[in-house]
């Protein structure tokens, strides 16, 4: 069983030679039930399954995009793989249905370029200003991260407080520190990102 962290809370990944190297990042969220107003679904809940978009940004030492592309900072299920082999997005959940993690990012830490210092993960409702969503709708989400070489989970972080009128969040990053691996529970709603470019764009 792995840690339970609270927001803002930082684990060490690979001090001490652990011999941590390929680690998978899962994100997971369900729907909230319908409200039931005078006997009917709300609109929202009838008309659209809330999709939420789990993605990955790389940041340089000076906490900006890494590269100088597009599929250089961010893997998003547009780029699925970043071009170093270190980091592979598993595919799009359109809807949050079922149990465990709804979508997975793959990373092999030995294989991050030497100047990508942070790996910063996102979740973001696609199209929610047009669908009329945010994550007040979302229960349950969190993030963790397994040790793939043994499939235990090394911590996990849930997301319990009240996003109401959010459309995104940076849900938790991995960074470099002192030349060892480390991750960072944090937890940050964002008003406006329901286009991953909102995202993207606070670390231009």
């Amino acid at each position: 069983m792995g840690i339970n962290l609270q927001k803002g809370q930082k684990i060490d990944l690979t001090k001490g030679g652990s011999g941590l190297s390929r680690i998978m990042v899962g994100l997971g969220w369900d729907e909230a039930q319908p409200v039931q107003r005078g006997g009917f679904f709300s609109r929202a809940r009838e008309t659209q399954d809330i999709d939420c978009d789990a993605s990955a940004i790389l940041l340089n030492s000076s906490g900006k995009l890494y590269g100088s592309h597009p599929n250089d900072h961010c893997v998003y299920f547009g780029n699925l793989r970043h071009y170093s082999g270190a980091i592979q997005h598993m595919g799009d959940n359109l809807t949050g249905a079922g149990d465990g993690d709804d979508e997975q990012i793959m990373v092999e830490l030995s294989k991050v370029p030497a100047d990508v210092a942070k790996i910063v993960f996102v979740v973001n409702i696609y199209d929610a200003n047009v669908r009329g969503q945010h994550f007040g709708m979302i229960r349950n989400a969190f993030i963790r991260l397994v040790n793939l070489a043994n499939q235990s989970e090394i911590c996990k972080f849930d997301l319990s407080e009240n996003y109401s009128g959010m459309t995104g969040m940076i849900v938790g990053e991995i960074y470099r520190y002192n030349g060892e691996w480390k991750f960072n529970a944090i937890g940050q709603p964002i008003r406006e990102a329901s286009r991953l470019q909102s995202l993207i764009d606070l670390y231009k």
